[in-house]
């Protein structure tokens, strides 16, 4: 089955189309749909009737736009009406929410003449926070946009002229970067001389290119002033002729630093690039076919050929996505009555800027696990970089805001935070966990200190100032390791086979002498295992917490820190916790690593130990011991475990959080049938920190939770150790990293 047929069936399939209407309120009773219309949603009504301004606080104006086409010029397919464009308007407003969480309706526009659009559209400004116009020929996208922009007193937006320029605009700034040479020297060549390669120029030119040394190029030749007098160019074009023979695109190559493509495939030659100056850049930007494959650009020259696309099966792609849902986030949240061309350059600065940051694990397995480093080969982000979303957004606020076109203002770094929640529970509450870590950033010895994940997880705590990391390992091979990763980053290093460590083996051996390690054991293992070693540097003071696991099995890496530090004085068992996070709902798991068939004390002091880090989460701690009965329904030495330690945890005046059990898991999150059928129960709202019966139960059952039930997993989570030591999975990513060490850096301030 071909692409097209795949197509098909994808939008044919029940329920037609990529969109639909849901609702963010309860519709469950009356008094719900009583709230929701009529009488109740008159308030509201009359609220907005005195100010206007109050429709986006009583409805979903803030966060909706309009995307508008009359199916002129779409895609490569050119003009195939309105109602055949409404696949693609779909599909930009699939890209909306999920790159943004901004929700759009789609309107197509059976009007060709200028005028009627512009009528139409501007109509429809009390339903909207935005518009952002869609496949729109030239030159009528020129008047109807700037028609809009003056008419309407919310964000307008002509994708196809300003996307493009501000993404491929953030790979001329990193290329002009790395091959060191000046935007304003720049000699720019256009293939193309339509919307996006107007728009394009224009663009360049806000960044600090000059427009005198432009050369744009349509199918006739180069746009020269002679060919303006002759009448051969629209109003349009002549913005960008120059007094300068007439010639083809070829000649117009020689010597050009930079070729921008917005045209037809297979026109350029490797012969035109190896005529262009020393280390040129060819954005090759036609599709599905660029003006010059990749390869036979790459090929023309011995030196550094900077090649974008539009590709994604190449590097540079030069895909709109990258900006305006997140132009469009940043202009909607601080309720922009503009996007202005200050609001298009910060967007595109805030993506070079990305580019050169480290590149999370999850981007790049997306990408088939090859190395995305900054470089020739990698200018500007990819597309699904969860990170676009933090740093373009809140450089279009505040550049919005700069500029007077804002009309409320916000607090960037509160922004961020509102930002990432929008992308994840889980996402909302490690923000909550990493900002306690900032405020008083601990020492972290990472075991493992060779690895590449955690040397870039060392520099990104370092960066966001989460943590003070201390890379344990060979010193040489880890500054190997950071050269090779090119961070800029000095990392803080211990070596076990260079110093004096006499004192730590020492201490293993004052610790383990009479549980069979001898004095030269000891020192073995201080020397060559690293998780010995930072056990004892956590147990001597030397470090304030401790991270390890990521390339030893669970059960190994957990015995030197249980040898060396041991559980903490009141305690006696350590138990494993997972954070599940959903929608609206977190939840804690315990015990999910640690406790094989735990008893009623060990059951009672893990949930101590769960409910104390649900409250470093700012959660407040509901637990329920759970089984496969309900409060007695079943009586054997199984339930009774639970029974026995949920009765012993309300007993204890130290517990001042309510837990109940033993209960049935359903019964412990559904708030019906825990007050319906169980009135009794000291639970009067769902649990929150779920107790399993054992490590079987534990394991299956978030296992189950996250894969089935959409949850994302953060942890494990070690709790009960006398200091903070949290014990990585194997082959976790970079960000699991981070985060637990933002927990056992909040940990060891709590210590």
């Amino acid at each position: 089955m071909g692409l097209d047929e795949d197509s098909l069936d994808y939008h044919r399939s029940d329920p037609p189309g990529k969109i639909e209407i849901s609702t963010t309120k309860p519709t469950n009773t009356q008094r719900d749909l009583s709230l929701a219309y009529s009488p109740g949603v008159a308030a509201p009504c009359n609220e907005i009737a005195d100010d206007a301004g109050k429709a986006y606080s009583y409805t979903a104006k803030g966060n909706l736009v309009a995307v508008v086409s009359n199916g002129s010029a779409v895609l490569g397919l050119g003009d195939i009406g309105a109602q055949a464009s409404k696949p693609v308007m779909e599909g930009k407003g699939v890209l909306f929410k999920r790159f943004a969480d901004i929700d759009v309706f789609d309107i197509e526009l059976d009007q060709q003449d200028p005028d009627d659009i512009v009528r139409t559209v501007s109509a429809m400004e009390p339903t909207f926070g935005g518009v952002n116009l869609e496949d729109i020929k030239a030159p009528e996208c020129f008047e109807i946009e700037e028609r809009l922009r003056e008419e309407m007193d919310i964000p307008v937006f002509h994708d196809d002229q300003h996307g493009t320029a501000i993404i491929s605009g953030a790979a001329l700034l990193n290329a002009a970067e790395l091959t060191e040479k000046d935007l304003s020297d720049l000699e720019i060549v256009f293939s193309g001389a339509g919307a996006s390669a107007i728009a394009t120029a224009r663009f360049y030119v806000s960044l600090g290119a000059r427009k005198e040394n432009i050369t744009m190029c349509d199918s006739s030749g180069i746009i020269t002033e002679q060919r303006v007098r002759n009448g051969e160019v629209n109003e349009f074009k002549t913005e960008f002729a120059r007094d300068v023979p007439e010639g083809d695109l070829a000649a117009a190559m020689e010597g050009a630093d930079v070729f921008v493509g917005l045209s037809v495939g297979g026109i350029v030659s490797q012969d035109m690039v190896r005529s262009m100056a020393d280390n040129p850049f060819i954005f090759a930007m036609a599709n599905p076919d660029p003006e010059i494959d990749y390869e036979d650009a790459k090929e023309a020259r011995d030196d550094t050929v900077i090649v974008a696309t539009g590709r994604s099966d190449y590097p540079n792609m030069v895909n709109n996505v990258l900006g305006f849902p997140f132009i469009f986030r940043g202009a909607l949240d601080v309720r922009a009555s503009d996007i202005n061309e200050e609001m298009k350059v910060a967007a595109a600065r805030a993506l070079a800027k990305l580019a050169k940051k480290d590149v999370p694990d999850a981007v790049v397995k997306a990408y088939g696990d090859q190395p995305l480093q900054f470089g020739p080969d990698y200018i500007i982000p990819k597309p699904l970089d969860p990170r676009v979303l933090f740093e373009v957004a809140p450089a279009v606020a505040d550049a919005a805001m700069e500029t007077g076109v804002a009309r409320s203002e916000l607090d960037t770094d509160e922004y961020v935070e509102t930002l990432e929640a929008r992308l994840g529970k889980s996402r909302e509450m490690m923000r909550v966990v990493l900002n306690k870590a900032k405020s008083d950033p601990k020492r972290v010895a990472l075991s493992e200190g060779t690895d590449r994940k955690m040397i870039r997880a060392a520099y990104q705590m370092r960066e966001e100032g989460i943590a003070n990391p201390v890379l344990i390992g060979d010193r040489d091979e880890i500054e190997t390791n950071v050269a090779d990763l090119g961070l800029d980053f000095d990392p803080d290093v211990v070596d076990p086979k260079n110093g004096d460590h006499g004192g730590y083996a020492d201490r293993l051996y004052e610790l383990r002498g009479r549980k069979g390690i001898t004095r030269n054991e000891a020192g073995e293992l201080i020397e060559k295992d690293s998780n010995y070693f930072g056990s004892v540097m956590v147990e001597q003071g030397d470090a304030d917490a401790m991270l390890t696991g990521l390339t030893h099995h669970y059960p190994s890496a957990l015995r030197p820190p249980l040898q060396v530090i041991s559980t903490a004085p009141d305690v006696d068992y350590a138990a494993g916790v997972y954070m599940l996070t959903f929608k609206n709902r977190v939840v804690f798991c315990a015990d999910a690593t640690v406790n094989q068939a735990p008893d009623e004390d060990v059951l009672t002091e893990v949930t101590k130990q769960t409910a104390k880090l649900a409250r470093r989460f700012n959660v407040e701690p509901r637990a329920a011991l759970l089984s496969y009965s309900n409060f007695g329904s079943v009586d054997n030495e199984g339930t009774r475990k639970p029974r026995k330690a949920s009765k012993m945890l309300r007993e204890d005046p130290e517990v001042d959080f309510p837990v109940d059990g033993e209960m049935q898991a359903d019964t412990a999150v559904v708030e019906e049938i825990l007050n319906g059928t169980y009135e009794f129960s000291e639970l009067d709202q769902p649990a929150n920190v779920l107790v399993f019966p054992n490590l079987e139960a534990g394991n299956i059952g978030y296992k189950l939770l996250q894969r089935l039930g959409g949850a994302e997993a953060i942890g494990p989570m070690l709790v009960g150790m006398d200091k903070p030591v949290h014990v990585l999975q194997r082959g976790d990513e970079v960000k699991d990293i981070v985060n637990l060490a933002g927990v056992a850096v909040v940990d060891a301030q709590q210590e």
